[in-house]
């Protein structure tokens, strides 16, 4: 493990125990937080005795899993072909530019209203939340290709698809991990956050019930868990992307 992960862990471990003693000891009220002993009690007496548990952690997964493969497809074929027409990229780069300074949630009422109350409307959400990453990091990545690369393709007669699958894409693909990264967090925030108002299932939804009924320890037992899954699957992205890094760039 580099120093760099036991430097992380350790203050990750820190913080921990200062928030363990800061509840225990009264300086953080218990009705504002609990210790974090109680959070991950509570979260594994969730797991071992709660009925809804398991559903809503499935319910969510699936969500998540769908999203992000919208997003990060749906965001790598619209950036190929935003790519190749230039005229069209200069109309949509403010757009894309601006996106994320617009609060993704204020178009819930249509989704209500063309996908209900359920797993498409948070799916389309999440989605909405990803995609745009995934474009703006496919033209970077585009952009990144050498010409020479595609005079080889050109002068192989290669067709466009198989430009696309055997050149662009592998030349792409380590400036890619960026937007899937990015792609996979986004549609996670869409997702969790979308269960809060536009779901009747889900992790979002029982913390939302949680904080309702003042159950704090459940309640922040969950968001431990969404905040262990989040930084686990960003963790496996990034070691993912690392040895991608080396691999491509690896000297000769």
């Amino acid at each position: 493990m580099s120093r760099v992960r036991l430097w992380q862990l350790g203050l990750v471990a820190g913080a921990v125990v200062l928030l363990e003693v800061l509840c225990r000891t009264g300086v953080i009220n218990s009705f504002t937080m609990v210790p974090p002993t109680q959070m991950f009690a509570a979260l594994a007496q969730a797991a071992l005795h709660k009925t809804w548990f398991w559903p809503d952690v499935s319910y969510t997964l699936i969500n998540i899993a769908a999203a992000v493969a919208i997003s990060v497809v749906g965001g790598f074929l619209i950036g190929l072909g935003v790519h190749a027409i230039p005229r069209l990229r200069q109309a949509l780069d403010p757009i894309f530019t601006s996106y994320y300074a617009v609060p993704t949630f204020i178009l819930y009422p249509l989704l209500i209203v063309f996908c209900g109350i359920g797993p498409l409307s948070l799916i389309v959400m999440g989605a909405l939340f990803g995609i745009v990453a995934m474009i703006v990091a496919t033209l970077a990545a585009l952009d990144r290709i050498p010409r020479v690369m595609l005079k080889v393709a050109k002068v192989s007669r290669l067709d466009p698809v198989r430009t696309t699958l055997l050149l662009k894409l592998p030349a792409a693909a380590p400036h890619l991990m960026t937007g899937l990264r990015l792609a996979v967090a986004y549609s996670i925030i869409g997702i969790i956050a979308g269960e809060f108002i536009l779901s009747t299932a889900g992790i979002g939804r029982r913390v939302a019930l949680s904080y309702n009924n003042f159950d704090n320890p459940t309640m922040y037992g969950l968001l431990v868990l969404i905040l262990g899954f989040a930084a686990g699957v960003n963790a496996l992205l990034g070691a993912f992307e690392q040895a991608l890094h080396r691999r491509w760039y690896r000297p000769s």
